[in-house]
């Protein structure tokens, strides 16, 4: 009985031992990180959530409260309403070049190529048409209906130069002035659509965004094939 009694004593001993140095080793890697007492507590003493800055931005130790107010709020800021204006005349311009399709293409494919792309971004005008009204806010001075003409924040949009060769082109040349300045379109807007990911913060505005790079990189792989 005593040997078993000193045994289990021992036993206790090594156990509690463990967990002093289990504590002491968690302590000084809470120390190395540079993890004070307050390190894990918000404002209101209970425990923080650490939000992911944005790019360039520093993370932020945010209240349980703060991070689920935080977490709800999609709204919209000036990127997202940005993207939607121009994204909206991005797109217009691309319906500007589509309808010179059905009477100088001279490749049924491409025809067929910029039906597709009519069809395609002709519901997505009127989807950020309707946010904005709803969501949005109104577009400052008109919806934006310079289309004919580049614009130097919205990548791959073409000149007016551009659209009036394309405009006096037909056959096989207009095939592939069309291929060629649609493919510089597509990737303006896959462009604009990338950016907006990183530094909007409206929920739809994002699934808009998400929405264009998929199709039109889509769309990018096809027209590469038909050059």
């Amino acid at each position: 009985m005593l040997n078993r009694r000193t045994t289990l004593h021992t036993a206790s001993l090594a156990a509690a031992a463990a967990v002093a140095a289990l504590a002491l080793v968690l302590t000084g890697c809470d120390a190395e990180s540079g993890g004070g007492a307050d390190s894990a507590t918000g404002k209101d003493g209970k425990p923080a959530v650490i939000a992911p800055g944005k790019p360039g931005e520093a993370a932020k130790k945010l209240s349980a409260e703060e991070a689920a107010k935080a977490g709800d709020d999609d709204s919209p800021n000036a990127a997202d309403r940005s993207y939607v204006r121009m994204m909206i005349e991005h797109h217009r311009q691309a319906l500007v070049m589509t309808d010179l399709a059905p009477d100088r293409a001279g490749s049924a494919k491409v025809e067929r190529l910029a039906e597709r792309i009519a069809s395609g971004q002709k519901p997505e005008i009127e989807a950020m048409r309707a946010w904005q009204k709803t969501d949005g806010g109104e577009p400052k001075g008109g919806d934006g209906g310079g289309h004919e003409g580049h614009d130097a924040k919205m990548p791959g949009m073409a000149t007016a130069a551009q659209l009036e060769r394309l405009r006096a082109a037909k056959g096989a040349d207009f095939d592939a002035l069309f291929l060629k300045l649609m493919i510089t379109h597509h990737r303006g807007a896959v462009s604009m659509a990338t950016d907006l990911l990183a530094q909007g913060n409206n929920i739809r505005v994002e699934e808009m965004a998400n929405d264009v790079i998929a199709q039109q990189s889509s769309e990018i792989r096809r027209m590469r094939q038909m050059t």
